[in-house]
């Protein structure tokens, strides 16, 4: 069967499940957020009920909305009073906000390799890059899998260092039974348009820590403090309010979480046991203490030795042609000329290699995106098909 790529009829024409998913439900809420009147935080009050039931729904004790997971990173980081001097350690298989928000407050990325089954941050890895100047670890839930908490968090109370969970893949995810952004010292999550939970934009940062908490808000709200007036501001902080509209979404959207991920637990379980068997493409395997994986992606190890030494971004061109929307993903951080140039760093980046997010970048790491698993099991069938199809025809892509 002659591949798409080369003028043969692809396995799949069909769309995949359209992302976002909304009916009248988040109609209505934007309705009545829009005949209220009350379009910002100041003052409607559904940043309030959002940040009260998201937390509720991680285990925190405390939430604040803000517009972006990105903005969330910066205001954690300077709630924990994160800046000019300190190394904050992170994975540099993420995306650019993680670094980019600790250089935004005056730190320095501090980059350490991830672990090859997990493509998550190898704990085995930070130790001996922890210094004086380190201050924070900032474990990334990649395609929302739970990092190895327990390891991470032995490490940092040994080294007296505070822990920032990303989770801005990891809506839902559990490690044994908690889920992340109750765990760390602080957490973030995003609400980007493509996340597992969305408004388009949007952010939260949770913490069980009142006063980490407090100045969260603060640095939120310009640095007003809650009980200060409108124009008292005893700090500097960003105007990073989120939208009454946006909130509005995403209590709606909260509410479909559990239906959602639990479709995508049983597709991603059946994807990953037909992956196996075609061989050559290798599920990710999560660490024994993940007890639920929120599969913002679906991420598999491509094996070019099992496809007659075909690089992967050509079996991935192969895919596309054939219907399936995968991608390669991140490229290391530390090759990025927006850190690698900037004037205010010490570090110098250039020399950096870490051979384990180098193979998962550019040799081996697939994404599937997380609405491809919100569809019937037809939709995994076809994935399936195409890879069968493009190993069988492998020859179809050799030069």
């Amino acid at each position: 069967m002659k591949l798409a790529i080369k003028g043969g009829n692809p396995v799949r024409t069909k769309p995949f499940t359209k992302w976002p998913v909304f009916d009248e439900r988040e109609e209505n809420a934007l309705i009545e957020v829009l005949r209220s009147g009350e379009w910002g935080r100041i003052s409607g009050k559904k940043n309030e009920e959002f940040e009260e039931k998201f937390s509720q729904f991680v285990g925190a004790r405390f939430g604040v909305t803000c517009v972006n997971g990105t903005a969330a990173l910066e205001i954690a980081l300077r709630a924990m009073g994160i800046g000019r001097g300190d190394e904050v350690i992170v994975p540099a298989y993420t995306f650019i906000a993680t670094a980019s928000a600790c250089i935004l407050v005056g730190a320095e990325p501090v980059f350490v390799d991830i672990d090859p089954d997990t493509y998550n941050i190898d704990p085995k890895q930070i130790e001996s890059a922890i210094t004086a100047k380190t201050k924070a670890i900032i474990p990334v839930h990649i395609g929302g899998c739970p990092a190895n908490m327990d390891e991470i968090m032995r490490i940092a109370r040994k080294y007296n260092l505070l822990v920032l969970e990303d989770s801005a893949q990891a809506h839902g995810a559990e490690w044994k039974g908690a889920k992340v952004g109750s765990i760390g010292d602080m957490a973030t999550f995003s609400f980007q348009a493509s996340k597992n939970i969305n408004a388009g934009e949007g952010g939260i940062v949770t913490t069980n820590n009142k006063k980490f908490a407090d100045m969260a808000w603060s640095l939120m709200n310009v640095g007003r403090v809650k009980e200060g007036g409108w124009y008292d501001h005893p700090i500097l902080g960003w105007n990073y309010r989120m939208t009454e509209f946006q909130a509005a979404i995403l209590l709606v959207q909260l509410e479909r979480i559990e239906e959602q991920m639990k479709k995508r637990e049983r597709n991603a379980g059946y994807l990953a046991e037909g992956l196996k068997r075609i061989g050559g493409v290798e599920p990710l395997v999560p660490d024994s203490g993940v007890t639920r994986n929120a599969y913002h992606l679906f991420i598999f190890k491509y094996n070019k030795n099992e496809f007659k030494g075909v690089k992967r971004d050509k079996f991935v061109k192969a895919l596309n042609a054939e219907g399936i929307p995968a991608s390669t993903g991140y490229v290391p951080l530390y090759k990025f000329p927006a850190i690698l140039d900037w004037p205010y760093l010490e570090r110098n980046y250039r020399d950096v290699y870490l051979p384990v997010t180098e193979k998962a970048c550019y040799e081996e790491g697939i994404w599937l995106p997380q609405n491809v698993l919100l569809g019937p099991r037809e939709d995994m069938d076809d994935i399936l098909s195409a890879v069968t199809k493009v190993k069988e025809n492998i020859e179809e892509l050799i030069d």
